[in-house]
């Protein structure tokens, strides 16, 4: 992790492999390319996502091999789980960026998996995120909005998806603060 607490790419697809077989248990190519599919489509091909085996989860006995069926299937340890729930914690980190993108769509995936605390703190993370972007965009639109070109209208679309996925988050705190009570 890095030092503030936030994830780096082989943890992200780290959470994403342990979260999957959480889910259910799968063989080892199926879970590649699983893990390969999501990442690519979120935030697309990428080395940096490529990097680290999943065969390390077996070595660092996060999940274990049932080569009891015909098929060798992976399933989560012990470990494994405390390991999720680790990742699960980690903090957001703002400014988004595409690997931000892709730890939030992760989380977002793997959210029901988690205990109704870590959901309220990953959801909490995201609003507080989203303000702290809207609040940086509306100054930057106040500071260079009269630029010649396009900025303008590239920043007002920016500024307008922001408010709403702040908007959706908002709403997910809100209705996550209505089950507890």
């Amino acid at each position: 992790m890095y030092r503030d607490n936030t994830l780096v790419p082989a943890e992200a697809t780290r959470l994403l492999a342990l979260g999957l077989l959480m889910e259910k248990p799968m063989s080892y190519a199926m879970l590649a390319q699983t893990v390969r599919g999501f990442t690519s489509l979120v935030v697309g091909p990428s080395l940096d996502l490529i990097g680290t085996p999943l065969e390390v989860l077996k070595v660092e006995g996060l999940v274990s091999l049932d080569k009891t069926s015909d098929a060798e299937t992976l399933s989560l340890t012990d470990a494994g789980q405390e390991e999720f729930v680790y990742l699960m914690g980690s903090n957001l980190r703002a400014p988004i960026t595409d690997m931000s993108k892709l730890i939030i769509a992760i989380k977002m995936r793997l959210l029901h998996l988690a205990d109704q605390t870590t959901q309220t703190m990953q959801v909490n993370l995201l609003v507080d995120i989203y303000e702290r972007q809207l609040n940086r965009l509306l100054e930057l639109k106040q500071g260079y909005s009269t630029t010649e070109g396009q900025f303008g209208s590239w920043l007002d679309l920016d500024i307008k998806h922001t408010t709403e996925q702040l908007k959706t988050y908002e709403d997910m705190a809100e209705d996550m603060a209505k089950s507890v009570a």
